[in-house]
């Protein structure tokens, strides 16, 4: 497979957990060592250290943010595509960016694990204004790899877009570094009920934040993909200067059923693994999302660079 030559270099991070050889059902009790053994040169992870101050704490400075559209796919391959077939709808897809103005990131993959929607492969891509998502949707470029590399190997899609804003800056902005170009995205997509008491919508989100904030040291970037009447309350919420936290609200819930949701990649699937299965995340999820939600998705992907050059 086809590595971007900024890829190619040796990934020197290894896995959080490996390098600790924890297996706790407490995350939180590996964030603070890792937060500890974070002032080793070895353990600090770059795209974070080039953020926090010379003592490790966050700096507290002014952070300009940018404001973005992000664009999430989800797909459903046939069952019978072949591995030649998969690795050309997901090559073109991925050097659509080098094609397209306008895609500032972009990652994808094969879904992990069934899902009750039977989604099979995931898109997240990253664009400087919502007129280039249709411009891009709209492209023969586009159209051209839908007719001949994903119609024929798929039976159906969902797409969810959202307004957000990043810190403007090239690693975040551009999700460039060594940090992003390994790890695990995990998508968690949700529809509230309509019965739901907006307290506790922003009781659940707030706990979401709160829980990602405190996980921080192994989080590489977190995205909120939110209703703009709880942007401003998740936004007065301490942030760290080097945590990537994202916010926005969903421009097209109304299509695809989903109004909620975060997207957050992980450094390893080590990492995301603890997360997942640790008693915070599942009591979170269980006492303050499970009563109120109406439908949910929890997908994940391994990101692997996938080509560099044009298709």
């Amino acid at each position: 497979m086809l590595v971007p030559t900024s890829a190619q270099m040796p990934h020197t991070v290894r896995p959080i957990a490996n390098c600790f050889g924890l297996h706790q059902s407490s995350i939180l009790n590996l964030d603070r060592c890792c937060r500890w053994w974070g002032t080793g040169k070895k353990m600090i992870l770059p795209t974070r250290s080039m953020l926090e101050s010379s003592n490790g704490a966050p700096s507290g400075r002014l952070v300009k943010k940018r404001k973005i559209v992000e664009h999430i796919i989800l797909l459903r391959a046939k069952p019978n595509i072949s591995d030649d077939e998969e690795k050309d709808m997901l090559d073109y897809l991925y050097t659509s960016q080098y094609q397209m103005r306008g895609i500032l990131a972009i990652s994808l993959g094969r879904i992990e694990d069934p899902n009750s929607e039977n989604f099979t492969h995931a898109v997240f891509m990253r664009f400087q204004q919502g007129e280039d998502i249709a411009k891009f949707q709209s492209s023969s470029y586009y159209s051209k790899i839908l007719d001949e590399h994903i119609k024929p190997v798929s039976y159906g899609s969902v797409s969810v877009d959202f307004e957000s804003e990043v810190e403007d800056d090239i690693i975040p902005l551009f999700r460039r570094g060594e940090d992003f170009n390994y790890g695990v995205e995990f998508m968690l997509l949700i529809s509230f009920m309509e019965t739901a008491p907006r307290e506790a919508m922003e009781d659940a989100l707030a706990s979401l934040q709160k829980l990602l904030t405190q996980c921080s040291s192994f989080i590489v970037q977190a995205t909120y993909i939110l209703c703009q009447c709880f942007v401003q309350n998740l936004k007065e919420l301490f942030v760290p200067a080097y945590f990537y936290f994202v916010s926005g609200c969903c421009l097209n819930h109304m299509d695809n059923g989903y109004n909620h949701g975060a997207v957050i990649r992980f450094a390893s699937l080590d990492d995301f693994k603890l997360f997942r299965d640790s008693k915070e995340y599942n009591n979170m999820w269980a006492s303050k999302f499970q009563p109120i939600v109406e439908k949910s998705l929890q997908l994940h992907f391994t990101v692997d660079p996938v080509g560099n050059q044009l298709m």
